[in-house]
């Protein structure tokens, strides 16, 4: 049994091991807790995961193959390299700040929530973020335990041979090797060495690049139709790991990386993800996954869920109607806040 909080909501940082597969200081799998009371409120301290950007394999190449026998190899090998360099100049690493917060439904702080997540500095770094679906508690199904265990499953493929850092496969190995097979969305973000972050995604957890101010990447929520995301089950009438959307984009210093579940996106607005927040690192986590707790719970805000709805041709409630109001209100829901920046090692 995996946990990881206390009764107060306070978090605790664990290594996890599972079975030959140890988490560094740098990895962390969040599973939910087991019990409690509280806040509910999951927090996990800011770390810096190296991403060092890698040299031009041009440059490796030859280093390698060039012997040290005589003062005219090395001399070849040294102009090899200097002119290799300016055509390729070496990039210097770079290294990504990751912060992460996790507050449950209101009527699910006992158990943690139904969100699970994990973080990792293998390779470049991994982003994983898996969201129960609701649905199944209807039919005496705890819908956290499939995130929990897919959450697990991936800590452990990170580094087999046939993922290949291509998040895709890596959804489709730890989804294959799950014993439950309930219904979850889930975005998976793997960072290579040389800056390239390629992303797949199933469902409706998102992830957002900011750059100097704007939005320069978004994520799209894949639905059936309004509020039915696709859904990763074994069911033939559920989607698998091939239906996930994939993206690649690259990543450079000064980028924010916003990653969450549902939860967070249907209750912030996009231009509070990237509003001027202190300089602070634990602010922007914090602040997000409030913000969107707040506004889940307030029937007035004008949330992206409400507006979607209207869109949809959703209509307010009768006595709301009658009193010229339209439709309003954010999402209560397990909110799943992870924030990365890309900054200079």
């Amino acid at each position: 049994m995996f946990s990881c909080g206390s009764a107060n909501g306070e978090a605790l940082w664990l290594k996890f091991q599972l079975g030959t597969t140890h988490l560094s200081s740098a990895e962390l799998l969040w599973l939910g807790s087991e019990g409690g009371s509280g806040s509910g409120k999951m927090t996990v301290p800011i770390f810096r995961a190296s991403v060092p950007k890698s040299h031009p394999l041009l440059i490796h190449s030859l280093s390698s193959a060039l012997p040290l026998t005589d003062e005219a190899s090395k001399k070849k090998r040294l102009l090899s390299c200097c002119a290799s360099s300016e055509l390729n100049p070496v990039r210097p690493e770079l290294t990504f700040c990751v912060g992460t917060h996790l507050i449950p439904h209101p009527n699910k702080v006992e158990k943690g929530g139904e969100d699970a997540f994990f973080v990792s500095s293998y390779n470049g770094g991994i982003i994983a973020v898996a969201d129960g679906v609701l649905g199944w508690a209807e039919q005496d199904v705890d819908p956290s335990l499939f995130p929990k265990e897919l959450m697990a499953n991936v800590s452990c493929l990170v580094g087999d041979e046939e993922v290949n850092n291509n998040p895709q496969i890596l959804i489709g190995k730890a989804h294959a090797a799950t014993f439950l097979q309930v219904l979850l969305r889930r975005i998976v973000a793997m960072l290579e060495r040389n800056g390239i972050s390629k992303i797949a995604n199933v469902g409706d957890c998102g992830l957002k690049v900011i750059r100097e101010g704007k939005i320069n990447f978004s994520t799209s929520p894949q639905e059936h139709y309004f509020d039915c995301p696709y859904q990763l089950s074994s069911e033939a009438v559920s989607q698998t790991y091939l239906d996930a959307m994939v993206s690649s984009i690259e990543l450079m210093e000064g980028d924010t990386i916003v990653t969450g579940s549902d939860g967070l996106f249907d209750n912030v607005l996009t231009m509070k993800l990237f509003q001027h927040w202190p300089d602070t690192e634990m602010l922007p986590r914090l602040a997000l996954a409030n913000l969107a707790s707040n506004h889940s719970l307030d029937s007035n805000f004008d949330s992206p869920y409400s507006m979607e709805a209207r869109s949809r041709g959703f209509e307010a409630p009768l006595w709301k109607k009658i009193l010229g109001m339209k439709l309003t209100g954010g999402k209560p829901d397990d909110i799943t806040v992870i924030v990365g920046q890309v900054v200079s090692l």
